[in-house]
């Protein structure tokens, strides 16, 4: 399991306490992880379009004496994050060697991820829920597929839950939000154009955005609510696999969150809505 206080970790929770250029430095890092490894203080500065005084202290930042301890303690978190990171399969892998490839991988990255996860951020993001009438979820490929399961979990809670996957779509939802609606923006990657567009539209009719979306990223810096999840992911091979299991967790969390927060007396209110589909099912004795 990875340890909560890697490298790679200090870098992402740093970043908020961080100087402009010394983000910079951060996000060109974590980008390019296993290349600056080979580079020389200059060669960094030179990549990251900062000055190597800015390299010395996004170093010190991190509690570091210099860029060569800097290069030592990301090489040492490399081979912890690698060991524990996006599986690669072999042209001769079993289908049990698969299996434990992608299982193993998500559990570790899901704990990895659950130690990231920041309270507060959820704390406030259930609160905004709380307030709201209207709930819509914006996502597109994976995080589309997210969308609609959240729309299913808070429709059972009782909000107007809506999931949109169309850039257009969302764009026309977005400008008929009101005041206390929430959208809830769902992004691996963080930069996707469209959904950063249907955000602003949201925000400009004064509805609060909640992200899914990696810290500092676009999509998280414009959202008034951001949940930082940061997954390490390959997708130029896979869709996003870990990302999409990961955000799942995230939305029962929030669903799980605002259920608690409506009391027990909403335990009714989902019994029966157990009890309209049980008939729907076959008994065990019909099977």
């Amino acid at each position: 399991m990875p340890h909560r206080n890697s490298l790679i970790d200090r870098i992402q929770k740093a970043m908020s306490q961080m100087r402009k250029s010394e983000v910079k430095v951060a996000q060109y890092v974590l980008q390019n992880m296993d290349a600056v490894l080979d580079m020389r203080i200059v060669d960094l500065a030179q990549e990251a379009q900062v000055s190597e005084p800015t390299i010395v202290r996004f170093c010190r930042a991190l509690d570091l004496n210099g860029f060569q301890a800097f290069k030592l303690r990301l090489a040492q978190s490399l081979t912890q994050h690698h060991s524990l990171g996006q599986f690669a399969i072999a042209p001769d892998d079993t289908s049990a060697e698969i299996i434990n490839k992608v299982f193993d991988t998500s559990m570790n990255q899901m704990i990895r991820a659950k130690q990231q996860l920041d309270a507060d951020q959820m704390t406030h993001a259930v609160s905004a829920l709380m307030r709201s009438r209207r709930v819509e979820f914006y996502g597109f490929g994976a995080s589309g597929a997210v969308a609609m399961d959240a729309m299913h979990k808070f429709f059972r809670l009782e909000f107007s839950a809506v999931a949109y996957s169309d850039p257009h779509m969302q764009s026309m939802s977005a400008v008929t939000l009101e005041e206390d609606d929430v959208v809830v923006a769902i992004s691996q990657s963080g930069r996707t154009k469209d959904l950063l567009h249907a955000m602003e539209l949201a925000k400009q009719q004064g509805a609060h955005v909640i992200s899914l979306s990696p810290p500092n990223s676009p999509v998280a810096q414009l959202a008034d609510l951001p949940i930082d999840v940061h997954i390490n992911e390959d997708t130029d091979v896979f869709t996003p696999m870990t990302s999409r299991i990961v955000h799942l967790m995230v939305i029962d969390c929030l669903a799980v969150g605002v259920a608690q927060r409506k009391g027990p007396e909403f335990e009714e209110h989902l019994s029966r809505i157990k009890g309209s589909i049980a008939d729907l099912r076959l008994n065990e004795q019909d099977s």
